[in-house]
């Protein structure tokens, strides 16, 4: 147990960040799973307005640190492609 004023503050400032954390995590993968589901259904228009609204979502989540930079542009890069490749 912290024994110190600052120990315990970082606990509590640790408490605060990791709901915040998670909140910010489920909502990304809310946004991811709804251009999936978009691209399974075959309907590119929505799959297109579901991407757009995620990309930024899914950007400031990497910003954030809640998830890694490179994984997020992965995951952008690869739903951007799968919308892309409807069109064909």
């Amino acid at each position: 147990m912290a024994n110190h004023a600052q120990a315990k503050k970082r606990i509590r400032q640790v408490e605060r960040r990791t709901i915040a954390n998670s909140i910010r995590r489920t909502r990304i993968r809310t946004f991811v799973r709804k251009v999936e589901e978009a691209i399974k259904s075959g309907n590119q228009a929505a799959a297109k307005a579901a991407l757009q609204a995620a990309q930024p979502i899914m950007a400031r989540g990497a910003q954030k640190g809640i998830f890694h930079k490179n994984t997020m542009s992965r995951k952008i890069s690869r739903l951007s492609a799968s919308v892309k490749k409807m069109a064909a």
